[in-house]
């Protein structure tokens, strides 16, 4: 099964820049199109992160209605273009997200439940079979609804982009890999990567016969590009955290989150004309549990301290 580290990140190093929330909302599109020509998209560089308890799904009353719950979650995250979602433990402590199959019988943790169905929805479904093989987490996944993701990318619809999974197949020495990315032929991309690792693959668009060529050949490029370069969003990345500590410790951006934002009925009305975001490069929105967000933080021992 694939691993779920405690902080997620690319493999590049991503370059922030400052941008306010209101900009490019419409996913990078310029969306001025008096002129009558085709609306052309803008990189975006900042980032938006959403922190999550687990516990919210021990309510639900069956595991089909906890798959539903996350499925929900998860269709919310795409529609808003979140580009990071942390589950975090609101007791300071962390599970392993990797596990055998021990039967339906054993109930999962929340938290891993959470984490391993979040990213398991944003996952292409052709690469699903391969990156998670059979476990009780998944076991109503299949019945929801897919996200239809920018980068769910169907076969017949041309991408500059694909997510594929390097495949167990011999090439030439020197020649690189062979990179499944969900069309009928399998894309040869020329770096060294191990067997069974998901990739971004950016591909030439097809002629206007719609086939590409016998060989058809990629590069891997980090997975921000799609929206950084062309403002496409591309998914979003998920991490467990054990606390809200570690939420905040572990950020992945480089200088950590410059705009956190905690949701509470005890704060300000976000619909008052008031109510104004200021610039920010890596913005992160924190949700709270069953008992709100104060129970979170006063649950955390390394928060308590620190205050």
């Amino acid at each position: 099964a694939p691993s779920l580290p405690s902080s997620s990140s690319p493999s590049l190093t991503r370059k922030p820049s400052e941008h306010t929330f209101t900009q490019d909302t419409t996913n990078g599109l310029n969306v001025n199109t008096a002129s009558g020509k085709t609306p052309k998209r803008r990189g975006r560089n900042f980032t938006v992160s959403v922190a999550i308890p687990g516990s919210i799904v021990s309510n639900a009353q069956s595991s089909e209605l906890r798959t539903y719950l996350v499925g929900q979650i998860a269709r919310a995250l795409t529609i808003f273009e979140v580009d990071e979602v942390v589950v975090f433990t609101e007791d300071g402590t962390t599970k392993s997200f990797e596990g055998e199959f021990k039967g339906s019988s054993k109930k999962s943790d929340p938290n891993v439940f959470m984490a391993r169905v979040l990213q398991y929805l944003e996952t292409p479904q052709y690469l699903r079979k391969e990156l998670f093989p059979m476990h009780p987490d998944l076991r109503f996944a299949g019945l929801l609804n897919p996200l239809d993701a920018p980068h769910h990318v169907r076969a017949d619809t041309p991408s500059p982009y694909r997510e594929g999974i390097v495949a167990r197949r011999p090439t030439k020495p020197g020649s690189g890999v062979w990179v499944n990315v969900g069309l009928r032929q399998c894309a040869l991309v020329g770096m060294n990567i191990p067997a069974g690792t998901r990739v971004t693959v950016k591909l030439p668009l097809p002629p206007k016969t719609g086939q590409y060529p016998k060989t058809l050949r990629g590069s891997a490029v980090d997975p921000t590009k799609p929206r950084t370069q062309d403002g496409i969003y591309w998914g979003y990345t998920t991490r467990l955290a054990g606390g809200l500590g570690k939420v905040l410790s572990e950020c992945p951006f480089k200088g950590g989150y410059d705009l956190t934002i905690g949701t509470s009925e005890r704060g300000v009305d976000a619909a008052a004309s008031e109510f104004e975001l200021p610039t920010f490069r890596h913005m992160l929105i924190v949700f709270g549990g069953l008992g709100g967000l104060e129970d979170a933080l006063e649950g955390d021992e390394s928060l308590a301290q620190a205050d």
